[in-house]
């Protein structure tokens, strides 16, 4: 079976082998058939730290190829969406039921692939908020892979949205996710406090973050690209007493990773939020996706797609 795996002397330290074993599923876990997958910045990471042989991949979409012995999760033959921990990125690949949903016909597998750990951050950093119906709600790259769902999302949820972004050429795309206000730096006098905001870079954007906050209102924190912060306990002062700084891991709760990207699914199969691919290739490509991400040469999501399987339980959704 073929599949990626770590190789440091490969380029992006992946190389795509055959000779994979076949895997064999618990008995609460089906069989997938893999169509698309995503590739997320964590996993460069993890990649790049993993020994060699180790296998990576954790969003994935494609057809249950065999149901779980247990009887529980799809049937064979169902388009579904789902998240592993790892050694997602082969033809077949086993998966919990618990830990993926069933596609609407209207949802393709590439947007479907976009879904689990972006998605999955971005609705949980929104609910570390709780209740944002007619809150001042930032959103920290509000064009990448995290923020595209947390704009669109926060926005459907009442919010008023201040989206954050790199540069000019960015705003009107952030606009067009449903920010309300979009700026390209937290400084100068004019920005209103917030209730909460969601960042993913860290850095003197999260420093600067926590000083807009009204009393008690929350950072989400979902990554550090930015570095580390330099805060003190009087720049939670400075906007009131109560703030407070939450982290957020896109997979956890486990136990309702299944639902919850079944709700972000069914938005999409409604029209109500629309994954931003920015990059698209044959899986056989996954190096150059990578590459790519480390050149921050696109937006929104990389998805690669899967074609060429002899199953024929898979085939006749080709």
């Amino acid at each position: 079976m073929r599949g990626f795996i770590t190789d440091p002397s490969a380029p992006s330290g992946l190389r795509l082998t055959e000779d994979l074993p076949e895997p064999e599923p618990a008995e609460d876990e089906f069989l997938l058939g893999l169509r698309a997958y995503a590739i997320n910045p964590g996993e460069a990471l993890l990649i790049s730290q993993r020994p060699t042989d180790w296998r990576p991949g954790q969003d994935v979409a494609g057809v249950v190829l065999r149901a779980a012995r247990d009887g529980s999760g799809p049937p064979e033959g169902a388009r579904v969406a789902a998240i592993l921990d790892w050694a997602g990125w082969a033809e077949r690949v086993p998966v919990p039921t618990r830990w993926a949903t069933v596609l609407d016909d209207g949802v393709s597998f590439e947007q479907a692939a976009t879904l689990p750990i972006a998605g999955l951050t971005a609705l949980r950093a929104l609910r570390a908020g709780g209740a944002v119906l007619g809150r001042r709600v930032l959103i920290t790259g509000a064009t990448g892979g995290v923020g595209q769902f947390a704009v669109q999302l926060a926005a459907a949820s009442g919010a008023h949205v201040t989206a954050l972004v790199s540069g000019p050429d960015r705003v009107a795309e952030a606009r067009e996710l449903g920010a309300h206000d979009v700026v390209t730096t937290l400084d100068g006098p004019d920005l209103a406090p917030f209730h909460l905001v969601l960042d993913g870079i860290g850095g003197e954007t999260l420093t600067k973050a926590v000083r807009r906050l009204v009393p008690g209102g929350t950072v989400a924190l979902y990554g550090g690209s930015g570095g580390p912060a330099n805060l003190h306990i009087g720049d939670f002062y400075a906007s009131g007493l109560g703030a407070r700084i939450v982290s957020v891991f896109g997979p956890l709760p486990e136990d309702t990773k299944g639902e919850d990207i079944g709700l972000l699914a069914g938005l999409v199969a409604d029209g109500r939020l629309t994954p931003k691919i920015g990059w698209r290739g044959d899986w056989t490509s996954t190096q150059d996706a990578f590459a790519a991400l480390a050149a921050r040469d696109y937006r929104g999501k990389a998805v690669l797609t899967v074609q060429g399987t002899d199953c024929p339980v898979l085939d006749k959704w080709v």
